[in-house]
């Protein structure tokens, strides 16, 4: 939601006081900074108090401009969508592109909270995508309709102000692991005559399935050893019920030198244990293959609300968030 203030100039003037009240279309935070200035001198004359109230009118300035439901295929389908939002003017900004989560059978791209609003406020295009959901789809299908949604935002984002050059990726639960994943296997961008390059950053947010694998192997483990029946339709199922495909929908397999992957913040809940571990996997086999990667474990937190409170002032992953962004964009 917007911010949102009410400017209330309230003076004194013998024999008694009178305000003044900035109406909405005044509620730039600029333009009132300037009214409040031109009556600075007669506002001392009037030996004057001035109160300014934050109440109830949209600023402006903060606001994106939104376009929804942009087909990102032929034939449209609602779920090959994405909305775009954008500053009200520039061009050449860097640009997020956002998966959302939802174990990949739930989930839409107006999951995204306040995000939107505070990557423009700094100066960014945000670009939030849907894709196609198990089980209408198997992975390989979900894992193309991103790399799909990307090449529609690399060849359209400049009409909306964004470089489409400079991409980060982000995701979070589901949508990190399909994030991690278009950034670290390059056949899919490469089908779509794109290549890593293109991708500044990827910022993976609270997933558990970078290294498919080792999450099926704990999950099952922990089943049998409580004597707990194994879920019809867990990670194993959803990843095709083939050792080979588990391997290939994991990111850590894909991992190597000289071939344009991006850096790296890894951000997770520090308390959750499969989660934390998917982390510092995934970190590690980066790291080993010297890719820059930076792993942030949020404290106090849970997997829904690491989400939610990104782009909070004060939250430590938003400040770890920007920290790495700035750095990857100078490169």
């Amino acid at each position: 939601m917007a911010l949102f203030f009410r400017a209330v100039l309230s003076f004194r003037a013998a024999p008694g006081a009178f305000p003044i009240i900035l109406p909405a279309a005044s509620c730039h935070r600029k333009m009132i900074v300037r009214q409040i200035l031109a009556l600075g001198t007669r506002l001392t004359t009037m030996n004057a108090t001035v109160a300014i109230l934050l109440l109830a009118c949209p600023l402006l300035s903060a606001t994106p401009q939104v376009n929804r439901d942009l087909a990102y295929t032929e034939p449209e389908n609602e779920r090959q969508t994405l909305d775009v939002y954008a500053p009200t003017e520039g061009r050449g900004r860097p640009v997020v592109f956002w998966i959302h989560g939802g174990g990949w059978q739930a989930g839409d791209k107006s999951d995204v909270q306040i995000k939107p609003r505070v990557f423009v406020e700094k100066g960014f295009v945000f670009v939030s995508t849907n894709y196609r959901l198990l089980p209408s789809v198997d992975m390989g299908i979900i894992v193309r309709d991103i790399a799909s949604s990307i090449h529609w935002v690399h060849d359209h984002i400049a009409a909306y102000g964004g470089d489409p050059n400079r991409l980060l990726v982000m995701g979070h639960s589901a949508g990190a692991q399909l994030a991690a994943l278009i950034s670290t296997d390059d056949r899919y961008l490469k089908a779509e005559g794109l290549s890593l390059a293109i991708l500044k950053g990827c910022v993976p947010v609270d997933g558990d399935t970078y290294d498919v694998p080792a999450i099926i192997e704990t999950a099952e483990t922990r089943r049998r050893a409580h004597g707990q029946p194994q879920p019809k339709v867990g990670h194993r199922e959803k990843f095709g019920n083939d050792p080979q495909k588990h391997r290939d929908f994991s990111a850590v397999t894909h991992i190597a030198k000289g071939k344009s992957i991006p850096p790296f913040l890894i951000l997770y809940v520090a308390e959750h244990p499969d989660t934390a571990a998917q982390a510092q996997r995934l970190g590690a086999v980066l790291k080993g293959a010297g890719i820059p990667a930076t792993l942030f474990g949020a404290r106090e937190t849970y997997h829904t609300k690491i989400n939610a409170d990104l782009g909070l002032p004060g939250d430590p992953a938003t400040k770890a968030l920007f920290e790495f962004v700035g750095e990857a964009l100078k490169k």
